[in-house]
């Protein structure tokens, strides 16, 4: 009987001493927790997206504090996070703007066959790092989700090959944008904008071989547009939605119809 009583009371008697040490080491050595970072870091959606340019909502709150980052740079939080962020730090929060994400590419209309029979790891990145796609059009969407598996919000999905961002659902926190390796997810005002939905930079003539509704670069939009908010660059237009009045004259103008309104 001995013989279980005392290794019982041995093991009880050393698990009381180690509890009570690590409640003296816990208490001695802890560490004070900057009470701002606390009150900024409760102000943040806690949606650790990455959007902002930090790995989570506890980096960035620290950024802040300790870095003097800029307070409004949480798209999920928007003004709301900002303001409140802003008031605890003594600062302004400067200008909101809420923006969503946008795939600048709608695919083939009539979709020609893939240049390649990709069979390997179904992913974004490794089918650009290989060989760039499946499709002929290098600069398009691969189609295979990585940025759907980086969207927290499930706003992202694959429709007819290519990614959809359902706007209704998009958060403004861009994750998607870091992981797409075409870099053809933009930004958008959050209300309402016109897009130019490709990122093709090769010429008309090249691009009409591969898509049906690439940007073919022939300045048809940019000479329609009365503000001066689309410019024709690399055979590629591009608008500027701090010039765009929403009058629609680049869209009517696009025969390629790659010019579309999103609300």
């Amino acid at each position: 009987m001995n013989e279980i009583i005392f290794p019982v009371i041995i093991v009880s008697v050393l698990a009381l001493f180690f509890g009570i040490l690590l409640v003296f080491a816990s208490k001695k050595l802890a560490v004070e927790a900057d009470e701002t970072v606390t009150n900024v870091r409760n102000a943040l959606p806690g949606a650790n997206c990455g959007g902002c340019g930090y790995a989570s909502c506890d980096s960035y709150a620290e950024a802040i504090v300790k870095d003097g980052a800029p307070v409004n740079a949480c798209g999920v939080g928007g003004k709301t996070a900002a303001d409140a962020i802003a008031a605890i730090m003594g600062v302004e929060a400067g200008e909101q703007k809420e923006v969503r994400a946008y795939v600048c590419c709608h695919g083939c209309a009539e979709k020609p066959e893939d240049l390649l029979d990709y069979r390997g790891i179904k992913s974004c990145r490794a089918v650009a790092d290989f060989y760039g796609g499946r499709e002929n059009c290098t600069y398009g969407c691969t189609g295979y989700g990585d940025c759907v598996a980086a969207c927290p919000f499930g706003a992202i999905s694959i429709k007819n090959s290519v990614a959809v961002v359902d706007n209704s659902i998009c958060a403004g926190c861009l994750a998607c944008l870091n992981a797409c390796p075409k870099g053809i997810i933009s930004t958008v005002p959050a209300a309402k904008a016109y897009i130019v939905a490709c990122r093709n930079h090769e010429q008309g003539k090249y691009t009409r071989v591969s898509c049906t509704h690439g940007c073919i670069g022939c300045k048809k939009c940019e000479k329609a547009c009365e503000a001066g908010a689309i410019t024709v660059d690399g055979f590629l237009a591009k608008i500027d939605h701090s010039k765009c009045t929403l009058c629609g004259a680049c869209a009517e103008g696009c025969p390629v119809h790659c010019i579309y309104f999103v609300e």
